[in-house]
């Protein structure tokens, strides 16, 4: 008897890949906008209506990575870094200004029905739904545009309710649903004709914590269960940290960082954090001369220390101190401080390392 195809990654009829095919591979990627500017006034108006002067605003400026079948890589930066407009080059929404890039072994921007079928972008502030009418409906309208037959429409929406909780929400008018219920169905829209590469934007935007943990686990059971791969925004390190074993950072259209999450502080922070637990006399003792104090309360002080300068100044901390330190701890600082600090501009150390040769690109 022959098997039903499933949401599973085999039983959907997805062939086998290999683990480090680089289903999605970007080579000098670069995007710029001619911007129109004018100084303020009315004669400027008028002067404006003849000639007009514009700048370019490199939006991307040259990046190159690959992700590898499979992946969930988080993508990293502050508003206006360049994030959204390279999901949008990769998905085919806009054309680059120079560059090369390949979803799937497709160039996204030749809109070819047959990468259409394979991937979608999702993003957290745009709907596909149509406001006045059920999800449901709306549903059936994307089974006709992707072709999906009914046996897999069916089976597809059934296993999606089933993740999502969907069961109350198919039949409501969009508008009546909450912000949270509304990203639900936003992702059962975008993942009906079962796509193989998924790009996300800020999924869990606006929502609240509840609602957020929620739509991380059904990430991550989609990749689980379909082997998807999956590029992802986000502003909210909890997303990066549960689903992400490597991020992308960029930064003014330029990719700062691309390896290991557990690895960022290392590379990208200077500096390491030392905590000491004091007791007896030691307590209120000034600990300057070991490092910058970060914060010191009821005799737990954190200090700031230069990362090369670490174990030593650990280890005059435990000579000099004897008998009043009761616990010695070293570590890396937390991802969202050391993110923060690169955003600001901050100094992260005398040089930004280069990229880790995650995929080689053929």
């Amino acid at each position: 008897m022959q098997r039903r195809r499933r949401w599973a990654g085999e039983r959907l009829g997805y062939a086998p890949r290999p683990v480090t095919a680089p289903v999605v591979s970007v080579s000098g990627l670069t995007k710029i906008y001619k911007v129109h500017e004018r100084t303020t006034g009315l004669g400027a108006t008028f002067r404006s209506l003849v000639r007009r002067k514009y700048k370019d605003v490199p939006a991307v400026a040259g990046i190159e990575f690959g992700i590898a079948s499979g992946e969930i890589v988080g993508f990293l930066g502050p508003n206006g870094a360049g994030k959204t407009t390279t999901l949008k080059m990769l998905s085919g929404l806009l054309f680059p200004t120079s560059g090369d890039a390949q979803v799937m072994g497709h160039v996204p921007w030749s809109r070819e029905d047959r990468f259409l079928r394979r991937m979608t972008l999702l993003m957290g502030n745009r709907t596909q739904l149509v406001w006045d009418i059920p999800a449901a409906d709306s549903f059936l309208v994307l089974k006709q545009i992707y072709g999906i037959g009914d046996a897999q429409f069916t089976e597809t929406l059934d296993e999606l309710t089933e993740l999502l909780e969907l069961g109350p929400l198919l039949h409501k008018p969009v508008r009546q649903l909450s912000l949270g219920e509304r990203m639900k169905v936003e992702f059962a829209a975008g993942l009906l004709h079962r796509p193989e590469v998924v790009f996300l934007d800020e999924p869990t935007l606006g929502l609240d914590v509840s609602m957020q943990a929620r739509i991380r686990t059904f990430i991550k059971e989609l990749n689980r269960r379909s082997g998807a791969t999956i590029l992802l925004t986000s502003h909210y390190m909890d997303d990066i940290v549960a689903l992400c074993r490597r991020v992308i950072v960029i930064h003014h259209g330029k990719i700062l960082y691309d390896g290991g999450l557990t690895n960022l502080a290392e590379r990208m922070a200077p500096y390491k954090i030392v905590g000491a637990t004091l007791r007896g006399e030691a307590i209120g003792r000034d600990l300057s001369a070991y490092g910058d104090v970060v914060s010191s309360e009821n005799g737990l002080v954190k200090l700031r220390v230069p990362r090369a300068d670490a174990a030593e100044r650990t280890a005059r901390l435990v000579r000099d101190l004897e008998g009043g330190l009761a616990d010695l701890s070293l570590e890396d600082p937390p991802i969202e401080e050391v993110i923060d600090r690169v955003f600001s501009g901050e100094k992260v150390g005398e040089s930004v390392p280069a990229p880790d040769p995650v995929l080689t690109l053929t």
